[in-house]
Parts: structure tokens; sequence; C-alpha cells
């Protein structure tokens, strides 16, 4: 009995570990409040009415806080030809639209089942922090006590599947790898072991190069094809990693993404100190998808969850 309060205590614990604090998140959205939330407020606030100037300003200082055209256009679409709310209100307005766009992407909850093998399907460009992003979160499922195996996807680049595999080891995961090998294969043999060995979870790592699109679509259909032949009952997140510098660019990587496997959630890296945070609504907005995980520092524990309530408080604080 008692044993068992220890463990719901621990689990308490590790969950509360990566949970990012307001002021920390605060800190981190820094810039991208800066950008997004005063320019737009010490441009517009002090003026007595909305008229065609003031919106077209307003829209242009949107679009350039990377939050996209289609998006700044329809935020201040609804402005046009109404009296009640006022230019000294913009802050409570946009506060109350970026909610409702967040909460309309969906639960920001990672889905897990307990006493079942959960799979997660990993994609993204080369260069956002993917390999990284998959040893941290090995590392979070190690703290909570769950069997962790690590698929190699990208067996293309040799130095992606060393990276993989030191990654593994500091998170006490294990790894299949096989250098050159067809990537299908390799997460084939993936879910084989972790169905025979019991494993709680697989992470899979796959290749991101744009360079070939017609290549990269084809190898990652494949994989989901793979997937969803063999264990597509355990299938629990196909997550898209996006680096927050990128802005705009993340979201026109996500439609490449889409267009190959059926992505249920975002991963955003290097968060912190980005002036571009305003990409975790653009994606919400155009794709309706919600981010999961963010990426806030180099440390094993700097991989937190995301909740949209807090960013949005952050964000206007």
């Amino acid at each position: 009995m008692f044993d068992f309060f220890s463990k719901k205590n621990e689990d308490n614990y590790e969950r509360s570990r990566f949970s990012l604090g307001l002021d920390k998140l605060k800190q981190t959205l820094s810039q991208t409040t800066r950008t997004l939330v005063e320019n737009i407020a010490e441009n517009i606030e002090e003026e007595s009415e909305f008229s065609d100037f003031v919106l077209d300003d307003m829209e242009d200082l949107l679009i350039r806080a990377d939050l996209g055209v289609n998006y700044a256009s329809e935020l201040v679409d609804k402005l046009r030809g109404q009296d009640k709310i006022k230019p000294s209100e913009v802050k409570n307005y946009l506060r109350t639209e970026f909610l409702k766009t967040l909460s309309a992407s969906g639960d920001t909850e990672l889905n897990y089942k307990q006493n079942e093998l959960n799979i997660y399907f990993v994609s993204g460009v080369n260069g956002v922090g993917k390999t990284t992003l998959i040893g941290k979160l090995a590392y979070r499922f190690k703290l909570e006590s769950k069997k962790v195996l690590i698929a190699a996807g990208d067996t293309f680049r040799a130095a992606a599947e060393e990276q993989l595999d030191i990654w593994s080891k500091r998170a006490g995961a294990d790894i299949v790898r096989r250098d050159k090998a067809d990537p299908a294969s390799v997460v084939f043999e993936a879910i084989q072991k972790a169905k025979n060995e019991n494993y709680d979870v697989i992470l899979i790592d796959t290749a991101g190069r744009l360079q070939n699109k017609y290549n990269l679509m084809e190898e990652l259909s494949k994989i989901k094809a793979v997937i969803d032949k063999n264990a597509s009952e355990f299938l629990r997140e196909c997550i898209l990693v996006l680096d927050a510098n990128t802005g705009q660019n993340g979201l026109q990587q996500a439609k490449i993404f889409q267009e190959a496997i059926n992505l249920t959630s975002v991963a955003i890296t290097k968060l912190d100190g980005s002036a571009k945070g305003a990409i975790v609504l653009a994606i919400a907005k155009e794709l309706k998808l919600p981010v999961k995980l963010i990426g806030v520092g180099e440390k094993m524990e700097d991989l937190k969850d995301f909740n949209s309530t807090d960013f949005i408080e952050a964000l206007f604080s």
C-alpha cells in the first residue's frame, strides 16, 4: 500500500519537473512578447478608433511578428466595421483570440497508455534538434521507469546514428541501428524487438532531407506503412519537430511533412531566446495541430510540456 502511494508521488514529481513555471516561460517568450504584443500595443492602443490606416498598420505588425498573412488578416478583419472593441483594448482582444486558436487545435498532453507499447514517430528537417529531442524524451520516459527503445531511422547519415547512439546511452535507453540499411526495415526490427521484450516506448528517428522532397516523402510514407501494418494500435503520436527560429518557414515545413504522414502534434525546439514564438499560433491556426513539447535549453530536463493557458499568460503578462 505504502509503495503504491510512494510510486504515485514519484510519478507526480517527475511530471512536475517537466512543467515550465510561469516566470521561466515569461523569460523564454520575452522576445516574442516584444514583437507580437508590445509593439502592437504601443502602436495601436493610443488611437481613438480602428481606422483603415490603423488596421493596416496592425496587420503589418502581426505579419512581421511571424503570425502569418492569413491569420493576421483574419484577426484584423474582425475589427473592421465594428465599434464594440476599442484600440485601447487590443491586447485583451488578441489574448482572447490567441487562446481560442490554441484551444481549437487540440489537447496539448502527450498521448500515452499505461501497460501497452507506445510508439512515437518523430519527423522534421535536419538541423531542427530532432535527435536531441528524442534523447531528452527518452530520458524523461526512463525517469518514469519506462523501458525505452530508440529506432535509428535516419540511416543515410552515419553522424545522425552516432549522435542518436550517444543520446541513447545518456538517457539509458536501448537502440536499434543498422548503418545504410533501409529505414523501414530498422523500424520493423524495432517493433518486433519491442513486442518480444515488452518495451513501453519506441521513439522513431527519421531523415529530414528536403533537397529531394519526393525521396523524403516516399521514405516517411514507407515507415508509416510498416507501423500501420505491424503496430497501428500502438502509434500514439506523429510528432513534427520545428526550430522556433525558422518562423514562417516552419509552417511550410509542416505542410510538406503533412503530405507524407498524418501528423498529430508539434514540438518546438530552441524557443528560448527566439523572437518568432508566434509560429506556435500559426501552426495551430493553419494546420490545427497542437504543440505538445517545447525545448527551452540544453539540459536533459529542458524539454518541457506545453500548456496553452500558461503560454498566453506568459505572452501577455
